[in-house]
């Protein structure tokens, strides 16, 4: 099939091995990759070969290809998949462990599957990434995890090391490779529980932020599904729309913010929860969500009062979307009030009171009351 094909794309590594039968063009992939892929769909109806290894059809091209080529225009011929082949050199079970690729993606997004005696294998970009994983863990508290690095599998040149996360000092490593880890937690590891209502310490913020109660509530409101987009507005610390994307990997979200070191701040929380791809605009609502895409879900903060900017949200929330918005002032809860007895929905009043010091006893310091307004959109 290599040696008939007129056009061969791959990369130069590829295509180096290949060299001996391919009689064919050559094309090595371009940068960025969007512009291969367009060449490949321009070659549409001519027999091309598209080489690729590792495991292409998880965020790898084959992937991108099959999103705009239907199955039945390609022949796939598949090789063992690098999670198996190094699942298999650790004995380890792919059904009880996480497999994650990190390969063109942030390491970040490694974060929220670091849980004490968890595996993990991970797929890297290059031969750096192990000892960035390495850095990650120590830096995260799990400084004596166990790294084993899993070397061009399959292949002639195939070597497995292993070294704990805090001595980690291996060298021109492989650039295939995938790593295998072992999760061991320090004291004070930053370790992200799988429930929604994360503790307000996990999070940089200036004291704007939905506490983690309220938080637990809202998230459970809005009643996150699969794939679907929420907006965020005015996201603060960015603690729901962080907290929305954590539920599930194909979850999605738009955090609006109009305070430039609150956006900054966002950035930072969104990389240390491991949802680096949470989206953040910043500008002033309404005017910031006029060009965004359709959301299936809207959150409005506690401290607003401009009516105008749930209007907007209600206008482009879309039909069957869901809505909630909480109020921590009069004004807002006036607005809330009002479009409760105009629209309906459920309206609801959550009191938090915490024990504190008062002398050398204990009593109940209450929180600011918050009302929240759900509503679907009919």
């Amino acid at each position: 099939m290599i040696a008939s094909a007129p056009v061969v794309f791959g990369g130069v590594r590829h295509i180096e091995l290949m060299q001996p039968l391919i009689t064919g063009e050559a094309r090595p992939w371009l940068s960025p990759f969007e512009k291969s892929v367009d060449a490949v769909l321009a070659l549409r109806g001519r027999p091309t070969v598209v080489l690729a290894s590792g495991d292409p059809f998880f965020y790898g091209v084959g992937a991108t290809l099959s999103r705009q080529i239907p199955a039945v225009e390609m022949t796939v011929i598949s090789a063992p998949s690098s999670f198996s082949l190094a699942a298999s050199r650790l004995g380890w079970p792919l059904q009880d462990i996480t497999t994650l690729s990190l390969h063109g993606r942030p390491i970040d997004l490694i974060r929220p599957h670091l849980h004490p005696g968890r595996k993990i294998l991970a797929l890297t970009s290059d031969g750096k990434g192990p000892a960035d994983l390495a850095a990650l863990l120590v830096a995260a508290g799990f400084c004596q995890s166990t790294l084993t690095v899993l070397e061009a599998l399959g292949g002639p040149q195939e070597k497995v090391s292993q070294q704990i996360a805090v001595d980690f000092a291996l060298a021109d490593i492989n650039d295939l490779n995938i790593c295998g880890i072992e999760v061991k937690a320090d004291d004070g590891a930053r370790i992200l529980p799988v429930v929604a209502g994360l503790a307000d310490e996990l999070f940089e913020h200036d004291g704007q932020i939905t506490k983690r109660e309220i938080r637990a509530v809202t998230l459970s409101a809005l009643a996150p599904r699969r794939g679907e987009l929420l907006w965020d507005i005015g996201a603060g610390s960015g603690s729901i729309g962080i907290e929305w994307m954590l539920a599930d990997p194909s979850l999605r979200a738009i955090a609006i913010e109009a305070s430039g070191e609150r956006v900054a701040r966002m950035r930072r929380n969104a990389a240390n929860f491991g949802v680096p791809g949470l989206t953040i605009v910043e500008g002033e609502a309404p005017d910031a969500l006029a060009s965004l895409p359709t959301p299936d879900a809207i959150f409005i903060g506690g401290g607003g009062s401009d009516a105008g900017v749930l209007d907007a949200a209600i206008s482009q929330l879309r039909r069957g979307g869901r809505l909630v918005a909480n109020a921590v002032t009069t004004e807002m809860e006036a607005i809330l009030l009002t479009e409760h007895a105009r629209r309906g929905g459920s309206l609801i009043r959550i009191d938090i009171a915490r024990a504190a010091p008062v002398g050398h006893m204990t009593g109940w310091r209450p929180a600011m009351p918050v009302t929240q307004w759900s509503w679907i959109k009919p």
